[in-house]
């Protein structure tokens, strides 16, 4: 990404030293310590500077949708505040080049980050590590109007050039579809442990989730469960549900693609509402019954990131 890419705006300082250094690495058989044949010297120096952030995150969860408006941010927002609250270092990473909503959902839209000689500082906000393409245009109404090849540019970037730290955890929330960005975080994050995938109950979003299933299984990446959003509205005042939508494609769908299914959450007003004013549902709420669902939904996940 070139200087013409980057905002305007103050950051938090750049303190953090370069850890991780490849030299000094002591794992056998890592991908980073030998360059291959055809491969040249800024594209290997490249690849050692991404593989050696990503050793310092021991699990890295992308959550993913077969199509949009289904609720995925949402999703990743919350997994990534409930592991917090879990006394989990996190981190948090938007991929959405076209349509980042991260800022938005945590309040912080008009923070900037600012690039070192090291990378560049994650925006801190509520305990999480965050960045997001949001947080380097100019204005937030700018439309971003990149092809492919500069979009992985700058997914890669994000990944290698970022001071995320020493990491329980980096959540990865990837536009809908199969496209270029989905891709280019599955092919370039070594160890990643895999992906959750969010729908909606009906059949129209469940035809996208089985090719999203399918495109996972294709680039040889583990989908860690499946979380159906929407399922029924909670009234507000009586806490009664309501199924507005067809209900069930989600569990459908895990099951027949022999996956876990992780739970439904249903529609709740207050979910809405804590994004559209920058406040974590889960890190407000949690004692609500819409809450409880996610600390379940969670829970498989939240285990396997805090085994030792």
């Amino acid at each position: 990404m070139d200087d013409n890419d980057r905002g305007e705006g103050e950051g938090r300082p750049i303190t953090s030293p370069q850890r991780g250094l490849c030299d000094s690495c002591s794992k056998k058989g890592c991908s980073a310590k030998l360059r291959d044949a055809e491969e040249s010297e800024q594209a290997f120096a490249e690849r050692r500077r991404l593989t050696s952030r990503m050793c310092h995150i021991r699990h890295k969860i992308i959550v993913m949708s077969g199509k949009g408006g289904v609720g995925k941010s949402t999703v990743a927002v919350n997994l990534a505040m409930a592991m917090a609250m879990a006394g989990l270092s996190v981190g948090l990473l938007d991929v959405d080049i076209h349509g980042p909503s991260i800022p938005t959902m945590l309040g912080i839209e008009d923070e900037k980050v600012r690039a070192g000689k090291d990378g560049w500082a994650p925006v801190i906000v509520h305990g999480l590590e965050v960045m997001s393409i949001g947080f380097i245009l100019k204005n937030r109404d700018d439309a971003v109007i990149w092809r492919g090849p500069k979009k992985i540019a700058a997914i890669k970037q994000f990944l290698g050039e970022v001071l995320w730290g020493d990491l329980d955890c980096l959540v990865v929330d990837s536009p809908p579809g199969t496209g270029d960005e989905p891709l280019a975080v599955c092919q370039h994050i070594d160890g990643l442990d895999g992906v959750v995938i969010v729908t909606t109950p009906q059949k129209l979003s469940a035809v996208d989730v089985r090719k999203s299933i399918n495109f996972c299984r294709q680039i040889g990446v583990e989908v860690l469960g499946v979380v159906e959003n929407m399922n029924g509205f909670v009234c507000p005042e009586c806490g009664a549900v309501t199924h507005i939508l067809p209900s069930g494609e989600g569990s459908r769908v895990a099951s027949d693609m022999g996956l876990p299914f992780l739970g439904s959450l249903p529609m709740d007003p207050q979910v809405a509402m804590a994004g559209d004013v920058g406040r974590v549902f889960f890190q407000q709420y949690r004692e609500s019954a819409t809450a409880r669902i996610m600390a379940d939904i969670v829970a498989p996940l939240l285990a396997r990131v805090a085994k030792p």
